[in-house]
């Protein structure tokens, strides 16, 4: 066998446990979420109130906890689509962008829902995370300049364009607010990772 014919067979070993890795994480993602919601069926709903609490001190927990959490059966299945077909979407370039996003998508929306929605609520769900994922994705193409993070910008964006609306008041019982500051946070994460992207290129060893 060719050095050749080795090094590209290592590099489809590569990629397939890439793919096992991230079918992982998706799984146990969306599994967390699944087992969380069983428990709290049986509970009668008590572990929502681990969700966001605007201007509370107890409530700010929810910042950590709500992505998890979720009103009901449906609100879940509404919510379960978006997040792996998105969550996948983040991870074709690199694996740990998923993290990244979602960690800043969890802060920035976690503290803008706690800081400006109504006193009094709760807000749980891990459509935050998922309009983090949207801005991350149809942002990048902007920050990155590079014509493929372009091209899967203006992609995402005509199949998941619509969702946008969902960062404007008026849909009861639907926390925009969790919405529009995860869509920010998906934004502030493509301008952060797009800076540490161009420094890898400058890298004599990056690419």
């Amino acid at each position: 066998m060719s050095n050749r014919e080795v090094g590209r067979n290592r590099e489809v070993r590569g990629l397939v446990g890439e793919v096992k890795a991230q079918v992982a994480i998706l799984v146990f993602a969306v599994g967390l979420m699944w087992a969380i919601e069983i428990v709290d069926f049986f509970l009668g709903g008590a572990l929502n109130s681990f969700g966001i609490i605007p201007r509370s001190v107890m409530g700010l927990r929810g910042i950590l906890f709500a992505p998890f959490l979720h009103g009901n059966f449906a609100h879940l299945i509404a919510n379960t689509v978006p997040f792996v077909t998105l969550g996948w979407f983040m991870m074709l370039r690199r694996t740990s962008d998923f993290f990244g996003v979602t960690a800043i998508a969890m802060l920035i929306g976690g503290l803008g829902t706690w800081l400006i929605a109504p006193a009094n609520t709760v807000h749980i769900g891990a459509s935050g995370v998922i309009f983090g994922y949207l801005g991350f994705l149809i942002s990048r193409g902007y920050f990155e300049r590079s014509f493929v993070s372009i091209l899967f910008s203006v992609i995402v964006g005509l199949a998941y364009g619509g969702l946008i609306w969902g960062v404007l008041p008026g849909q009861l019982g639907i926390s925009w607010q969790g919405h529009l500051f995860g869509f920010v946070g998906g934004i502030v994460a493509a301008w952060l990772m797009a800076d540490s992207t161009a420094a890898r290129r400058r890298s004599p060893r990056g690419f």
